[in-house]
């Protein structure tokens, strides 16, 4: 059974409960976008109901996926489902957090101007830990998975695994900046610890809604980047199951399975490539001859794998 056929005949047999959260945070991005046509403050120079609408759009994604992958699983389906009913309760909360400091104006990740400010911050990081481990049980137990078609095998598990990676990165972000260091050394104390601005103070010009800096490195992209091949390496296997249809050495699903695996390692490729940009204090749209030059070499490098996937018998 292809991936694709998969989705259809699973559907009813999906995890309800993340199901009707990927549903429901659906619903809020919608009523964040409207929140920022009707609300025009911002916070650190993006509109001030962006940072919920981009938690909303990638919480539905990572429900949606899990919901299915939970489906997938022929033992430990009762502790996959605890797991994920777990997820839901800490990300539900989080997100209450994360609007109860944009309705207040304050930004809620790395603030410590207050008392109240630093116990929101401390409780959230604390609820990110245990969604760590709890994503981390959860991808050993799909790593262990068998679904019939190799290709979307692959993709399943290395989404998962580079999907964890991703979430990891995130740790990047607390720690002080040098100007914050600079501070406690000079026996101040810095309103904000932490940040994902690399060479600069949060806040500059960034790209629309995202918000990435457009002015230095943010760590806030390979966290993105990563997180998110939980979606793009399945939907690469669903990919070349509608393509079989016209090319017809993808109905193999041999060399299916190759080209995802060819495409999970290009991704890890992409992910390390951002992060390294992000570290050198580079802003994503003005990248310099090293990164577009590293980028060549593993676009061409899976350009080539992929060709000899699909040619070698």
């Amino acid at each position: 059974m292809t991936i694709l056929a998969d989705l259809r005949s699973r559907t009813h047999t999906w995890h309800r409960p993340s199901a009707v959260a990927a549903a429901a945070l659906a619903v809020v991005a919608l009523l964040c976008v409207a929140a920022m046509v009707l609300d025009q403050r911002t916070l650190g120079g993006a509109p001030l109901w962006a940072k919920p609408f981009k938690f909303a759009v990638s919480g539905a994604l990572y429900f949606a996926t899990w919901s299915w992958l939970v489906s997938l699983l022929p033992r430990f389906r009762r502790t996959a489902a605890g797991l994920t009913n777990l997820l839901v309760l800490i990300f539900a909360a989080e997100y209450v957090l994360l609007v109860f400091q944009a309705a207040r104006g304050r930004a809620s990740h790395f603030n410590v101007e207050t008392p109240q400010d630093a116990a929101i911050f401390g409780t959230m990081a604390a609820m990110i830990a245990v969604l760590w481990v709890a994503t981390l049980a959860l991808t050993v137990l799909v790593l262990f998975t068998k679904v019939p078609d190799r290709a979307s095998r692959w993709a399943v598990r290395t989404g998962a695994v580079l999907s964890l990676a991703g979430i990891s990165l995130g740790q990047l972000m607390t720690n002080p900046t040098a100007q914050q260091l600079a501070q406690w050394k000079s026996g101040g104390r810095p309103s904000m610890v932490g940040g994902h601005t690399v060479g600069l103070e949060d806040g500059g010009p960034g790209l629309p809604i995202l918000g990435w800096s457009t002015v230095g490195g943010d760590l806030r992209i390979p966290h993105f980047v990563g997180m998110h091949a939980l979606q793009a390496l399945p939907l690469l296997a669903i990919a070349l199951v509608a393509l079989a249809a016209r090319f017809p050495r993808l109905r193999d699903d041999v060399v299916r399975a190759r080209l995802v695996l060819i495409g999970a390692a290009g991704y890890a490729g992409l992910i390390a490539l951002v992060t390294w940009q992000a570290l050198r204090a580079q802003p994503i749209v003005h990248p310099d001859a090293a990164t577009l030059g590293a980028f060549a070499v593993l676009a061409a490098a899976v350009g080539l794998g992929s060709w000899a996937a699909v040619r070698v018998r």
